[in-house]
């Protein structure tokens, strides 16, 4: 395998790669039912007049299955941090009791849990997307190399592993997603 045929697929492999990582990390924020820290990894809250992600200004707790605790560094945040959570529009109600933020995580109706398997669907094509884009510019750069004196036979050797690759990390989406909704349907 020549250097050029190597590095488009070293390079389209790490681009993958990273709409997979991304996948995974957009489908921790849709919750599915249990309360996770990673629910409220979106939030931002106003820190002195600077929008700052909430993590950076709170420490973030599941004392068990349904409820979430969030323990700011700093009383005078609490405001602040309630009015960031329900402007995330997560569907979740803080209870500020002058300590802590505590957050009841509602149980999910059955037209919700469509709604979310339906989003962690969309997000799914979003990885797709990008590793169909992957696949193209790994493809465009071998015509190219081709064109710069790669042989015929390199370069369509590459193109059908760059759609190896490819067909491989669908694969590894649609396995994602079926964990996903998994833990979404399961009550």
């Amino acid at each position: 395998m020549s250097d050029e045929v190597k590095m488009a697929l070293d390079e389209a492999q790490d681009a993958m790669n990273k709409s997979i990582e991304h996948l995974e990390f957009e489908l921790n924020k849709i919750r599915a039912g249990k309360a996770t820290p990673a629910m409220l990894e979106g939030v931002r809250v106003d820190y002195y007049g600077s929008l700052t992600p909430l993590k950076n200004v709170a420490n973030i707790t599941t004392p068990d299955a349904r409820t979430l605790t969030v323990q700011p560094w700093e009383k005078g945040m609490l405001d602040s941090i309630s009015k960031g959570i329900m402007e995330a529009n997560l569907g979740l109600n803080p209870q500020n009791n002058g300590d802590v933020i505590m957050i009841a995580v509602p149980m999910l109706t059955e037209e919700r849990r469509k709604e979310l398997s339906k989003r962690s669907h969309a997000e799914g094509e979003h990885a797709r997307v990008g590793i169909r884009n992957s696949r193209k510019a790994a493809i465009d750069f071998l015509k190219q190399a081709q064109k710069d004196g790669l042989p015929e036979d390199e370069a369509k050797s590459g193109e059908t592993k760059v759609q190896e690759l490819t067909d491989r990390f669908n694969k590894k989406v649609d396995e994602v997603l079926a964990a996903k909704d998994k833990d979404i349907m399961t009550i």
